[in-house]
């Protein structure tokens, strides 16, 4: 291999999208799952996979079916008490064995997932965004910010604490949930650490994924990765509380999918995927935000910080500071 041949592989990044359905509020079959397709992406050269949005033990789809507004019902507490049962708690170990799946096939991971956090209390629930690197380490758990819409009848709203960019050579990645690829000042705040490889998570939609994927990548001149979910009518367990309620309102595609990849001139890597249950796998070259950044670079030199300014408070929000 000569030089130039050498220099262009160093410039290049596979990727894998595993768009799959949860077994929706079972947190231990959805995490085999997780850990099939996480082997499956080694195997297939990925040095990263992305899974969608809440699919660990999945998203809160029953709000909208059953009446979720409705305050002190005995039908939503008990499915939020189901909820809590199947969530993750990381300082119990929940995701060790993604971990050791990520370490062994040397592939890093971003998971969505709705994380039962101890240091508030235990009792809230987070839709939050784990990074966990090829090493198989957690480097970052990023809390959404404001939960949509009927999401914040179940899900609290996060903070700053895990917006953080990752080396992934020859990129720098970094990732967002769901709608808060819509906030502008949260985009900027991972532009400006660096990110190259933009990692958005779903529940799943092509309606979410179709247009946004595309603007970001052309507004960052980066890749940019939407992870997508799938649910279908069936992939309600049997053993779901309330089971029947949620299935006489529930159309049968929940979440269509539309994973997709576009590169840093906004065009598409991999189109739209809807419906399919499958892993999606492209390489990168980053050679070519290389070339998109020459006449633009929104926090290099298109930025004016002497005009406006972004700040970024990365403190874990508690409720308790002890002293002793």
């Amino acid at each position: 291999m000569n030089h130039q041949e050498q220099s262009c592989r160093d410039d290049q990044l596979t990727v894998g999208i595993a768009q799959i359905a949860p077994v929706w509020l079972d947190r231990e079959k959805t995490l085999e799952k997780i850990i099939h397709y996480t082997t499956l992406a080694g195997e297939d050269g990925c040095q990263l996979v992305a899974f969608g949005e809440a699919l660990l033990p999945g998203y809160p789809f029953w709000i909208e079916l059953t009446n979720g507004a409705r305050f002190n019902s005995p039908v939503q507490k008990e499915i939020h008490a189901h909820y809590m049962d199947h969530s993750v708690q990381i300082e119990a170990g929940h995701l060790d064995p993604l971990c050791r799946a990520a370490a062994e096939g040397q592939v890093a991971v971003y998971l969505g997932c709705i994380e039962r956090a101890a240091d508030r209390g235990g009792h809230s629930l987070y839709c939050s965004l784990v990074y966990i690197d090829a090493g198989g380490v957690i480097q970052s758990i990023h809390r959404k910010l404001m939960p949509t819409y009927e999401e914040r009848l179940t899900w609290s709203p996060g903070d700053g604490h895990g917006m953080r960019v990752h080396p992934l050579p020859p990129f720098t990645v970094g990732g967002l949930n769901c709608w808060e690829n819509w906030m502008p000042l949260a985009r900027a705040a991972l532009y400006a650490q660096g990110e190259d490889l933009h990692v958005a998570v779903w529940p799943g939609g092509v309606h979410n994924t179709v247009d946004i994927t595309r603007f970001i990548a052309r507004e960052s001149r980066s890749y940019v990765l939407s992870a997508a979910g799938l649910m279908r009518k069936d992939d309600f367990p049997a053993e779901t509380p309330h089971l029947e309620t949620i299935l006489a309102n529930s159309p049968d595609m929940l979440a269509d999918g539309g994973s997709c990849i576009a590169g840093p001139d906004g065009e598409w890597v991999v189109e739209p995927c809807v419906g399919e249950e499958k892993l999606l796998v492209a390489t990168m070259d980053h050679r070519h935000i290389r070339e998109e950044r020459q006449n633009f670079d929104p926090a290099g030199h298109y930025a004016r910080p002497d005009v406006t300014q972004l700040t970024l408070n990365r403190t874990r929000q508690s409720t308790l500071t002890i002293v002793e």
